[in-house]
């Protein structure tokens, strides 16, 4: 299984970023989604999770309202849009799988993902 993470980047406080995560070597359909962050000095956070059908979705509490997470199943990968970015969105940015097979939840337990991404960094300067 391997899951490669692409569009982290320097960006301004307000602007958007997306961030999509294509994954291989899966059958993607069977697994939930979701993205983590690490900022220095702080622990791993979960940041949004949707599900396998991709009709249920979980947001954390600081970014809801300007995050979103979706999916496409076709081309076996899962995108995280930014908008209104803030300097405390600065953080290597991860997808993680959960293979969910008999479940329809969204995890927001790092321990329930099984794979990884290698990350990608998204900068926000004011």
């Amino acid at each position: 299984v391997k899951l490669t993470e692409f569009g982290g980047r320097l960006v301004q406080v307000g602007d958007s970023l997306r961030l999509s995560c294509i994954t291989s070597d899966i059958i993607f359909y069977l697994y939930g989604m979701g993205w983590f962050r690490l900022a220095p000095g702080k622990e791993r956070e979960f940041v949004a999770g949707i599900n396998r059908a991709g009709d249920r979705t979980v947001i954390t509490d600081s970014a809801r309202g300007r995050f979103s997470i979706s999916r496409d199943n076709n081309a076996n990968t899962v995108y995280l849009q930014m908008n209104n970015l803030k300097v405390e969105d600065t953080a290597v940015y991860y997808c993680a799988s959960d293979y969910a097979v008999g479940r329809d939840g969204v995890p927001t337990n790092a321990d329930d993902y099984d794979h990884w991404g290698q990350g990608t960094q998204v900068t926000v300067s004011s």
